[in-house]
């Protein structure tokens, strides 16, 4: 039986506590993180950036301990130095051009390669591993929970502002994002071999120099044995990431569990799942996405319920139901992204937008 461990990586904005605005940590946070968890805590392309990462989770249980304890330290530590961390997709109004790239070869390369898309891809996310054993399995799978990628992302929906615009998405954060090569929802793959070709073949071609330059929403991985799901924004609360790593586990396991039934969800083509994406995206889950299967419009809200009864049947053997509990609340409050717009809407001051952030990034931290 496959475990269906997890690994959560969250991306977090270093915050200057009176201008608001990103602020270089000039790694400090990362250096003496690194003292207490090692290789948890990382830089990343932007120098107003920490990325903390658990170690590998049995459960969501223990996903829950690592992602609060991991917050908490960073925020304890960014505090020590006169700072914040904020927990979003995008700042509300820093500006990219302003922002230092980190001192690595690894980040000149991409900065070189990719120019401007890369110097303003100043943008926060959540990736989640779930472990699947077998990388037959992982591809079978990954083909078909690309069509509930545009449902979760829905709910994730974290980055209304960018550059201190109302961009009128729930999420602008991919906007940015899709400026890069190879993001957004992956094609359909026939077969393992048929992935490990294609990455052979950009390698090959100096396409790419190795397979993490695959940015997908979604990605069989490279070098562990996961599949990561990368599409959503940076939740602002410790129980919206639970909800979000619950989902992406309970459907590798629904879809595994078919697999072993020998049925399996219908494959739909990337074209049609990134309708529902961009909805998704400009809407989040006031909107409506299409059920494919219906050919029918229906609120996004109505199918995200729909695939909390689908997922139903391994949520007690995983131990997540309580996680997804939190579903609930995100339906009646809103997202991440319809609570910084209600926020913005009160004195239309985007200083406040950020004070709220950084307040929710350590609610019941």
């Amino acid at each position: 039986m496959n475990e269906f461990t997890l690994g959560v990586e969250e991306e977090f904005m270093v915050i200057d506590p009176v201008t608001r605005e990103l602020k270089s940590h000039e790694q400090k946070i990362v250096d003496s993180a690194q003292k207490i968890h090692e290789d948890q805590v990382k830089a990343e392309m932007h120098q107003a950036v920490v990325e903390v990462g658990t170690h590998i989770c049995r459960n969501t249980a223990e996903a829950r301990a690592e992602v609060t304890k991991l917050r908490g330290t960073v925020a304890q530590l960014a505090g020590d130095l006169g700072l914040r961390i904020g927990a979003a997709g995008t700042h509300p109004f820093s500006h990219w051009q302003h922002q230092l790239i980190t001192d690595h070869p690894r980040y000149f390369e991409i900065v070189d390669e990719l120019q401007e898309a890369a110097r303003s891809n100043l943008i926060f996310g959540l990736h989640v591993h779930v472990g699947i054993q077998s990388r037959d399995m992982a591809i079978h799978i990954a083909n078909q929970a690309r069509y509930f990628l545009p449902h979760v992302y829905a709910l994730s929906t974290n980055s209304p502002f960018w550059e201190g615009r109302n961009t009128g998405y729930k999420s602008f954060r991919t906007k940015v994002f899709d400026k890069f090569p190879r993001t957004g929802i992956p094609d359909y793959f026939a077969s393992i071999e048929d992935y490990d070709n294609y990455i052979k073949l950009l390698v090959k071609t100096n396409c790419i120099d190795n397979a993490k330059k695959i940015w997908w929403d979604l990605r069989v991985h490279p070098f562990f044995e996961t599949i990561e799901f990368r599409i959503c924004d940076c939740p602002m609360l410790v129980d919206e990431t639970m909800v979000f790593v619950a989902l992406f586990q309970a459907i590798c396991a629904k879809l595994y569990k078919l697999r072993q039934q020998n049925m399996k969800f219908i494959t739909y083509n990337r074209a049609l799942i990134n309708e529902n994406k961009w909805r998704a995206a400009r809407y989040g889950i006031d909107g409506k996405m299409i059920d494919f299967g219906k050919e029918l419009e229906v609120n996004t809200r109505a199918l995200i319920l729909e695939l909390l009864d689908f997922i139903d049947d391994v949520v007690d053997d995983l131990g997540c139901r309580e996680d997804l509990q939190y579903i609930h609340k995100i339906l009646e409050h809103g997202t991440g992204a319809d609570r910084q717009l209600a926020v913005y809407n009160q004195n239309n001051n985007f200083a406040d937008v950020v004070d709220y952030i950084t307040s929710q990034t350590l609610k019941g931290v």
